[in-house]
């Protein structure tokens, strides 16, 4: 079957069958290889993506039920100010061990940083909940993502 969803801010044209994950069109059909398999069952969120603007697991939506909301990848924010904010605190910080969940964890970062630009310990405590990080790098990635809000800087967060 073929629908048209909008795809990092284009209408873009995906074959497949109706119940099909949205995570695998977006890997096997489209080619967008960020959002990462992990458990299938929307608990680790390796597999998150934004739709409209909102971190979703794309492993647990069909893409006949995505219709005319907006889907955005890691591919499509790479250019926006947070997601550049985020990346370069993720690199200050050296928040990767083996990296498989960070493109989950920057979504779900850049989500926060997007409506709340300033976030508590219990904002990102509550925006992170349920990414999660075999290396267990968590305090890197608090304090990446205070110092791409301007909570904190590199120098502080190394105290």
């Amino acid at each position: 079957m073929a629908f048209t969803l909008s795809i990092n801010g284009r209408p873009t044209r995906v074959d497949a069958d109706g119940d099909t994950p949205l995570l695998w069109a977006l890997r096997d059909v489209l080619d967008l290889k960020a959002a990462k398999f992990g458990c299938g069952a929307g608990y680790c969120g390796a597999c998150t993506v934004h739709i409209d603007g909102v971190a979703t697991r794309a492993c647990q939506i069909p893409v006949d039920k995505v219709g005319a909301r907006k889907v955005t990848t890691l591919e499509g924010l790479a250019s926006t100010a947070v997601a550049q904010k985020v990346r370069a605190a993720w690199a200050e910080v050296d928040v990767m061990q083996c990296g498989y969940c960070q493109a989950g964890q920057m979504m779900s970062a850049i989500a926060l940083l997007s409506r709340n630009p300033k976030p508590s310990d219990s904002d990102i405590d509550a925006a992170m909940n349920g990414n999660l990080c075999r290396c267990a790098t968590y305090i890197r990635i608090r304090r990446a993502i205070k110092i791409a809000a301007g909570i904190e800087t590199a120098s502080e967060a190394a105290a």
